[in-house]
């Protein structure tokens, strides 16, 4: 049984392959599989243009007559005090072809006019799984942080630079890969559906 995943991110696939490595399955992505696809994320949740990515490329796959679960995830940032924007927008927030460094720095400009004390904020990542028969679970992995001031570090991407996490006293783009993939969202959203692959029947 292989185990596809709807992306061609190496750096994803990496992580994807260090925490499922042990389930048994064949894992890759859509890309080393020959699969394009790139369907219209219109969701109004993560867990909703995460199983529309999933259940788009589990089409591809049966076109293909490959027998596989087929995975997907949809990620982004959620800031309290600005109504958990950019949200669902995150990878759209101010352009896709904007920089994150443009991003970052107009975000912490926001939260600062905001004036409020509290930069509460979260990663959020959802992982849809569709299985061969056609069934489908999703499920959410978050980590709990705050906006920095400024941002910080050189080792993420995205938003890491200005996600705050007290517990470490950095931001996720100060921490190592390993330190990362510990407690990152899709880390913990990837060990979530690792439990429910584990106990599935396929």
């Amino acid at each position: 049984m292989k185990l596809i995943f709807a992306t061609g991110n190496k750096d994803k696939m990496d992580e994807i392959r260090e925490i499922m490595d042990d389930l048994g399955f064949e894992v890759s992505s859509m890309q080393e599989e020959g699969i394009e696809s790139d369907p219209d994320e219109n969701g109004k949740t993560f867990e909703e243009n995460a199983l529309i990515k999933a259940k788009a490329v589990f089409e591809k796959v049966k076109e293909k007559g490959l027998e596989a679960i087929v995975l997907a995830d949809d990620s982004g940032l959620e800031i309290d005090c600005l109504g958990k924007e950019p949200g669902v927008y995150s990878a759209r927030y101010l352009g896709r072809e904007t920089p994150y460094k443009e991003k970052n720095l107009n975000l912490i400009k926001r939260v600062d006019e905001t004036g409020d004390k509290d930069r509460t904020a979260r990663f959020v990542c959802a992982v849809a799984a569709v299985f061969p028969d056609g069934r489908t679970e999703v499920v959410r992995g978050t980590i709990e942080g705050t906006v920095a001031k400024t941002p910080s570090g050189n080792n993420g991407f995205g938003y890491d630079p200005i996600f705050y996490v007290p517990e470490f006293g950095c931001t996720t783009a100060d921490l190592t890969n390993v330190e990362k993939n510990k407690v990152s969202h899709r880390g913990n959203a990837l060990r979530l559906m690792k439990e429910i692959l584990l106990k599935a029947d396929v």
